[in-house]
Formats: structure tokens, sequence, C-alpha cells
């Protein structure tokens, strides 16, 4: 039997007021909370992460069987906290935030709730709404489902330094246990969790944490060495990273973003890594771009999204997302597709990628590009949409053009 321990339920509640009422990112969070005390040992650090992260994942249900309604004070975050409690079959300790809580009444509730997706699945009526009419009432249901599961850890073997088999080895010499994903040639998927960070394996450059079906979208762009190719999103470089590998370090790599503090990180794992053909470039003005029209091999358009794909990844994105956010990031799609499509010369070729599933960012967007005057010389050659549901990792979607 589980024993609730005061300091790690007090450490929850705090990450959950920071989330839920100070609009702080769950992640940063979880970190910050952590440090408080320097004692804890991972199993105290586990509960107070994945316990902080469930939370946030069924806020709407749990509040809903407490019967709490935003904002959330201390004691409304502690009712919230007995119902999880209480689900989990777990005895709540005789504590004054807790008060006695009827536990036949919150099962009854969640028996009952349980029955109604949104609640179910814990999301805003908008989203429930839009996410049925996207992609119909089966596959939506079947994917909102595997959104809320936990997300494996999954790792990128950087073959610029190992290979899969030797990381493998490695790891395993560290006491942890990685087995290869079938149908990724460079991913290992983890038996249970673990701080990778602290590895010697992390510290030399031998991987990089990336989910299985990310790992997908730099192969889809069929690099070779010795190409120009530009990564015109690149943010901290997960998949820049990736394609420097995939060019064996020869050729260009032009890693665009306009967030110059990102780039900064990218050098910094790029050194880690053993990637020396990387060039980060900030875009700090329209011509950077065009300096770069018509010189491309490949481009890799890594879209800024709702990133409804990587919900077990970002959870608390289910909240902070609107529905304006949607309209305004649709727009700003089409235009990097219509701006950034440039850079590609004759005969080269470009992946548009999303972590979305919905198909107002993804493949509409490709027939629009294709039917304007930007996209007329370019042809769709193939292209590819991911489910959490089907595929057990994250959602994305790619499409790959080749310009005539």
């Amino acid at each position: 039997m589980m024993r609730l321990h005061r300091n790690l339920v007090f450490a929850v509640v705090d990450a959950l007021n920071f989330i839920f009422n100070e609009g702080e990112y769950a992640d940063k969070v979880v970190e910050k909370v952590l440090k408080y005390d320097k004692r804890w040992g991972a199993r105290d650090r586990g509960f107070i992460a994945e316990t902080t992260y469930d939370m946030v994942r069924y806020k709407r249900l749990y509040a809903e069987i407490a019967e709490v309604k935003s904002p959330y004070t201390r004691p409304k975050l502690f009712r919230m906290f007995a119902v999880w409690a209480v689900l989990r079959g777990i005895e709540l300790p005789d504590w004054k935030q807790l008060e006695p809580v009827p536990a036949r009444k919150i099962k009854g509730r969640f028996d009952e709730l349980s029955k109604i997706r949104k609640f179910k699945e814990s999301i805003p009526d908008w989203l429930d709404e839009l996410g049925e009419k996207a992609l119909g009432n089966k596959l939506w249901s079947a994917e909102i489902t595997a959104l809320n599961q936990q997300a494996e850890v999954v790792l990128r073997t950087n073959t610029l330094k190992t290979t899969r088999e030797h990381l493998c080895k490695n790891l395993l010499d560290e006491g942890i246990v990685a087995e290869p994903i079938k149908g990724h040639v460079d991913a290992l998927k983890l038996e249970e969790r673990a701080n990778v960070f602290i590895t010697g394996a992390f510290k030399n450059g031998y991987f990089e944490v990336q989910d299985a079906n990310s790992q997908s979208v730099s192969e889809f762009l069929e690099v070779k060495p010795g190409q120009r190719v530009i990564d015109t999103c690149a943010g901290a470089g997960g998949k820049t990273l990736h394609l420097a590998a995939l060019m064996e370090n020869k050729g260009q790599l032009i890693a665009l973003d306009i967030y110059g503090n990102k780039l900064k990180e990218l050098k910094r794992r790029a050194k880690r890594n053993g990637a020396h053909n990387i060039e980060p470039r900030e875009i700090d003005s329209t011509k950077i771009i065009k300096k770069l029209y018509g010189t491309a091999d490949r481009v890799l358009i890594d879209a800024p999204c709702t990133g409804l794909g990587v919900l077990r990844r970002n959870p608390d994105a289910k909240w902070k997302l609107q529905p304006e956010f949607l309209e305004k990031v649709m727009q700003t799609q089409q235009e990097i597709l219509l701006s950034y499509s440039k850079m590609v010369k004759s005969g080269g070729k470009m992946v548009y990628a999303t972590c979305s599933i919905l198909p107002q960012e993804n493949n509409e967007q490709i027939q629009k590009f294709l039917a304007s005057e930007e996209g007329r010389d370019f042809c769709l050659e193939d292209e590819r949409k991911l489910y959490a549901s089907k595929s057990g990792y994250d959602g994305f979607y790619m499409a790959r053009l080749s310009k005539k």
C-alpha cells in the first residue's frame, strides 16, 4: 500500500498552482519543483513528476469529480489531489488540507463521466468538437485516448559517433535496458523510464532523446552526403542533428530559426554530437531567406503547429491552446510554405512536416500550396500521416515535394 508523504504531495500542489494559475509550462515547473529538496531519491522525484503530469493530463475530469472550478485555489487543488488518490486506491492520511472524502461518491462520478469523451479524456469542448469534425468520431476517440498515455523514452543513436548495437551495450553497462524499434533504424526504446541525461553515453554524444516518429521526418527528406540542405525552422535542432548524421558530416547544413537563443542551444548540442557541417543562422530579416533562393538540394520545413500530435509530452498544451491560435498558425504555415519553398533549386526536394494530426494543418496546407503560383513547379511525391493510436508514438504529418 502506498503511503503519501506530506512534502511530496505539497510539491505536487505547488507545481499544479504554477501550471494552472500562473500559466507556466509543465516541464519547466516540474524541473523547478524537483530542486526543492536535494534529499529526494529517484522514487520521490518520480512520484512528483508523474503525479503532476497525470493531474495536468486529466485536469478536467478531476476538477469535475471534485466539483471545483477555476481559479484553482490551494484548497481546490488539494480536493483534486484527493480525487486522484482515491481513484488509485491510495489511503488518504489525516491531514488538515485533505478533508474526508466520500470514496464511493468519487468512484460513482468517475464511472458516470468516463462515458463522456470530453471528460474521460479531459479536453476542452471546442477541441473535442474540432477533433471529431476533422478526423471522424472513431479515429478522434482512439487518437485522443492514445495521446493521453505517458510517452515512452525513445533515443536516436548518433551514427556520427557510434552504432545502435554499441549504444545498447553502453547503456546496459550503465544499468539501462534499451531495445531496438522495428522499422526505425537508429531508434532505441527504454524498457523503463530513467534519467538518461546523466549517463556517460549522453555526455559523449552517443544519442539524443527523440520520438520514433519524429526520427522518420529527417529520413523522409532523403538527404545525401555532400548536398546543401536547409532546415528552416531548426529550433534547438533535434532534426538538424539527425540530418547531419544522415549526411555523414559531409556537405552544408544550414540551420535557420527566428529565435537566436534556440540556435545557441543547437550549437551546444552539435558540439556534443560531433556534427561539424551545421551552420546556424538567425532569421533577423527577409534578406537571409532571399539570399538562399534556388540554392538548396533539400529543404525541411518543420512548421510551427498546434502540437496536437505531441500531447503525450506536453499535456498542458490542451489547456493553453485556443481556437484562434489554430487560425493564426494555419496562416503562418501557408506563408512559410510560400516563402521557404523558393529556396529549393530545380530538381531539389522539400519536406513539409508538423507534429499535428489535423488535416487543416497538414494535407490541406499542401493542396493549397500546390494550387498557388509558388507551388506550381512542385509535385507531391509522397505523404505520411502518423497517428499515435496506430503507431504507439507521436502524431506527425509529412509531405515530400519535388521541384521540376
